[in-house]
């Protein structure tokens, strides 16, 4: 038993050795066989007749340059960059490197306008200029038609050129008008913010959240529809016992707006003298807080309104009791 144990990592590298040897056998003939291949396709593109040289494919046409209006130039804008830190430099004493601002590549569009000059008018005596008066600084003379005009008044022909050349400009504006974009949104009622949907088809569209308000049937439980006051499960009219979700009774202490007067609800009457309110099932003969005046016939019953709520009086007199205490005497 002793002897037969070392032997066996020796059968065991031989086996590792044999792998490896067939392994690279395997490469090789691979290797020689793709060889072949690549010669045999080789022989074979030889013995085909050759194919003719085919002809180059015609250069696609420049596109045309758009049309500049009479007068428009190009100018670099390198040079006007050059010039406007010259004036920067001339002017604030600042050394300016324009290819520290941005790209000055490419060129510009200049249009050559003719300079707008003042009307002046000459004194056809001393050739003196008018000023804002009518009368000559220098031999007091009135101005009058033989005065000389610079520039010139225009003529007839020239005023229908003008017109005929604004009427084309402004045809061919509405023809290829400019798009610009308006980032003005603010104004515009009907400006909708929306998104795709995840399942496509229409957009979703953002509305501001709202509560809804429901209303249900105190006898049925049904639920009334929008802008219906009618039960559609019992006929039964809306009522201040309906319940309302969500309920609101601080500021709707009477009822809800447009509600009949339901047979559970509590009644709270108004005084007709001062309009105070009576405490909520108060009895007739009951005083008035504030004028001492008896509950009668004539102190109806509030309809259901909304009321601002009105803060506690115990709280009250606790917050006037604490301002007293800090007034230093």
């Amino acid at each position: 038993m002793s002897s037969a144990a070392p032997a066996e990592p020796t059968d065991k590298g031989k086996g590792k050795e044999k792998r490896t040897v067939s392994k690279l056998l395997s490469r090789v003939k691979t290797v020689l066989k793709r060889g072949d291949g690549s010669k045999r396709q080789s022989i074979l593109g030889s013995s085909k007749p050759e194919k003719k040289a085919e002809q180059p494919a015609p250069a696609p046409a420049p596109k045309a340059e758009p049309k500049l209006e009479e007068g428009v130039v190009r100018v670099d804008r390198k040079q006007l960059f050059d010039e406007r830190a010259k004036l920067l430099g001339e002017r604030f004493g600042l050394q300016v490197k324009p290819s520290e601002w941005w790209s000055t590549e490419g060129t510009a569009l200049r249009i050559e306008r003719p300079i707008r000059m003042r009307v002046r008018r000459n004194c056809h005596e001393c050739n003196a200029t008018f000023g804002q008066a009518k009368e000559c600084p220098n031999c007091q003379h009135v101005r009058c038609k033989q005065c000389t005009r610079h520039p010139a008044k225009r003529t007839e022909e020239e005023k229908q050129a003008s017109r005929e050349r604004k009427a084309a400009k402004a045809a061919e504006l509405a023809a290829n008008p400019i798009i610009q974009a308006d980032w003005r949104h603010d104004d515009k009622p009907d400006f909708k913010l929306t998104k795709p949907a995840k399942t496509g088809g229409q957009d979703l569209v953002y509305r501001k959240p709202r509560q809804r308000v429901r209303r249900n049937c105190h006898e049925c439980g049904a639920l009334f529809v929008t802008g219906s006051k009618t039960c559609g499960g019992c006929g039964h009219i809306r009522c201040t016992d309906c319940p309302r979700d969500p309920a609101k009774k601080s500021k709707y202490p009477y009822g809800y707006p447009g509600d009949e007067f339901g047979p559970n609800s509590t009644p709270y009457h108004g005084c007709h003298e001062c309009k105070t309110v009576f405490p909520g099932g108060a009895a007739d003969g009951v005083a008035c807080v504030s004028c001492k005046h008896l509950k009668c016939e004539k102190c109806v019953r509030l309809k259901p309104k909304r009321i601002e709520p009105q803060p506690d009086p115990e709280v009250l007199k606790s917050v006037m009791e604490k301002l007293s205490a800090l007034k230093v005497g």
